[in-house]
């Protein structure tokens, strides 16, 4: 996968956005205020992908059953799962996981807020 790929999967969802954290070298994609992936790379500038909110069983389950996936690269390892750019996932799985991660933080967000995002 690459980073654009992933930048465009991530943007296409409805009332996300996007900014650039230069102190962590990091693209960061939000709902509501609310981070639901990051971007970036692990200590030796290998890129990757962080999502959020991923259920633990499932998030384990990720890591048994393919290469590439491990727990999240500075982040909560129970909720949060890294996925190299170079992972053996298949293309349909990339896009249902972020996809995943933005629904869960979506569906935290307070019901003013989704309105506002969904009314936009």
């Amino acid at each position: 996968m690459d980073k654009q790929t992933l930048q465009s999967l991530c943007l296409k969802l409805t009332g996300a956005t996007h900014d650039y954290k230069p102190e962590w070298d990091a693209d960061r994609y939000l709902v509501g205020g609310k981070m639901f992936a990051l971007i970036g790379a692990d200590a030796h500038g290998k890129p990757l992908i962080s999502l959020k909110k991923c259920d633990p069983f499932f998030a384990e389950e990720l890591r048994e059953n393919y290469e590439g996936v491990v727990p999240g690269y500075y982040l909560n390892k129970t909720h949060w799962n890294s996925i190299y750019f170079d992972a053996n996932l298949p293309e349909e799985l990339w896009e249902r996981l972020i996809v995943h991660s933005y629904e869960l933080v979506f569906q935290s967000l307070s019901k003013k807020v989704q309105k506002e995002i969904l009314e936009a």
